[in-house]
């Protein structure tokens, strides 16, 4: 299972809203609404929320194995 929980501590840690990424960096609603209900997001949208974020990949999201859910 994947996990966004990472996205929302560094969002916090960056001082930014999910606001702030859709009316300043246009990330679509739909994408961050998909990120909450641990649904897919495609590599280009990684690459684009670590490019905001100035972050890695890990500070985005988290794979959880299936014995530890």
């Amino acid at each position: 299972m994947i996990s966004y929980q990472p996205f929302y501590e560094t969002l916090f840690q960056r001082e930014l809203t999910e606001y702030t990424l859709i009316f300043k960096y246009g990330i679509p609603a739909n994408t961050l609404h998909r990120m909450k209900h641990g649904e897919a997001i495609t590599t280009k949208t990684l690459d684009i929320l670590c490019g905001i974020l100035e972050c890695r990949v890990e500070d985005i999201l988290l794979y959880i194995p299936p014995e530890d859910i």
